[in-house]
């Protein structure tokens, strides 16, 4: 005999009732601890790999660099496809894993490739820059600040943005916190040409003495008896005024660089991208959340930590909140939980109406106790509430309707025509 369910749910009323008690509570629970983010984790299955050659040819670096780098990468599992770029003193190159490739595998893969590309990094010519690797394309900062100085310089804003960053990198959930807008400083040394030639001197030697004096260099140990000490040769400079008080030797003269140039600090031109809240310069402290996070539970303990670090910054330092992304998950799921509560209203006056009062409670009832047992699934296969679960849910929500509606109507037609009530039950099982 096949077997029916609704009439071995009326065989087992209170075994029934009691796991839809229990499966009502497991949902609550599950909502409660699902995490919450804007939209769901994605992988992206490709790889840069880049290197430089400085002074290479557009030749020797196809066929020094590029064509080694491509022979190497061959050999990664699961690849799809390669694509370079080759200019000259500069190779990119793509690496495109195949569509069925698994997120648990991606790993493991790059691994694989940063290991054979570092085991051949011999065999690449001498000058050689990298190769360097970036696969972290996928990486969402949903929670952004502005930091602003009024009275500070670019240095001194940076240097502030780098306290915040490690006091923030204590919070839960924090999974990288990336600094936005700031600019290399360099020392600068200038010098004008028609001088140098006047005085005999080689602009090469210049730079020569330069880095020679700049350099750090193993200068041996002495030991005593049970005492150990390293020697360190003094020289590296640690100030303008350093650079300023080289000497050297030109035409058989001793000349200092103070008389012959000028030493000052400036900014990488052209700049690296700059960060501006409201019109005014800014360093930006981007942040990125763990997978399977809270960005909600996130939200609140960044803005907690904010506000017990603005006591220990100085006056006109100032953070800004330019993106919050907590703000937009926590509008998502209230609207969610409205829609789902409308549709249960609107369902149960339309179920009353047309049905009945017990029919349209069925129908109504039927829609937060399956919604109860979906929870804990997606909490189990770690589906978090975003964009895309929400919306699957909200749409759920009209099959939900038309399923409930379809056996209550089968349901009251039997009863009409003279059933009882768990022939009734049984026969809308075996029909639908």
């Amino acid at each position: 005999m096949r077997f029916n369910l609704s009439k071995w749910a009326l065989e087992h009323r209170s075994f029934v009732v009691y796991m839809m008690i229990a499966a009502t509570i497991a949902g609550l629970g599950a909502f409660y601890r699902l995490g919450r983010d804007e939209d769901p984790p994605f992988v992206i299955k490709t790889m840069v790999v880049q290197a430089a050659w400085p002074g290479a040819t557009l030749d020797d670096t196809l066929l020094q660099i590029t064509d080694r780098l491509e022979r190497t990468l061959q050999e990664t599992p699961s690849l799809d496809f390669l694509r370079s770029y080759t200019s000259p003193g500069k190779t990119t190159i793509f690496v495109n894993l195949k569509g069925a490739t698994t997120a648990r595998e991606i790993p493991d893969i790059w691994y694989h490739v940063r290991k054979s590309v570092g085991d051949m990094r011999h065999t690449l010519p001498a000058g050689v820059v990298g190769p360097g690797f970036n696969d972290e394309f996928g990486d969402v900062f949903g929670i952004i600040y502005g930091i602003t100085a009024d009275g500070f310089t670019h240095r001194e804003l940076k240097d502030h943005a780098e306290d915040i960053r490690s006091r923030l990198m204590q919070v839960p959930d924090v999974a990288k916190i990336e600094i936005l807008g700031a600019q290399d400083e360099k020392i600068l040394v200038e010098f004008s040409v028609q001088q140098l030639a006047g005085l005999g001197i080689d602009r090469s030697a210049l730079v020569a003495a330069l880095a020679a004096q700049n350099i750090v260099s193993p200068s041996g140990i002495l030991q005593t008896g049970n005492e150990r000490l390293t020697l360190r040769v003094s020289g590296a400079f640690e100030s303008e005024r350093d650079i300023l008080g080289v000497n050297f030797v030109a035409n058989g003269r001793l000349i200092r660089l103070r008389d012959i140039a000028q030493v000052h600090r400036a900014y990488a031109d052209p700049p690296q991208p700059m960060f501006r809240v409201n019109g005014k310069p800014a360093v930006g402290i981007a942040i990125s959340m763990r997978e399977g996070g809270d960005i909600l539970t996130l939200g609140r303990n960044i803005k907690e930590a904010m506000h017990e670090m603005r006591a220990d910054l100085p006056i006109g330092i100032e953070p800004v909140l330019v993106a919050d992304q907590p703000s937009v998950v926590d509008h998502a799921v209230r609207d969610f939980t409205t829609s789902l509560w409308q549709a249960i209203a609107i369902i149960m006056a339309v179920s009353l109406v047309t049905l009945g009062l017990r029919p349209g409670a069925v129908i109504a009832l039927s829609i937060p106790l399956t919604l109860a047992l979906v929870l804990p699934v997606m909490e189990f296969t770690a589906i978090d509430l975003q964009r895309i679960s929400l919306g699957a849910l909200i749409i759920a929500l009209g099959l939900l309707v038309d399923d409930a509606m379809t056996t209550v109507d089968v349901m009251t037609s039997r009863l009409a025509a003279g059933d009882s009530k768990e022939d009734a039950a049984t026969f809308a099982y075996k029909t639908l």
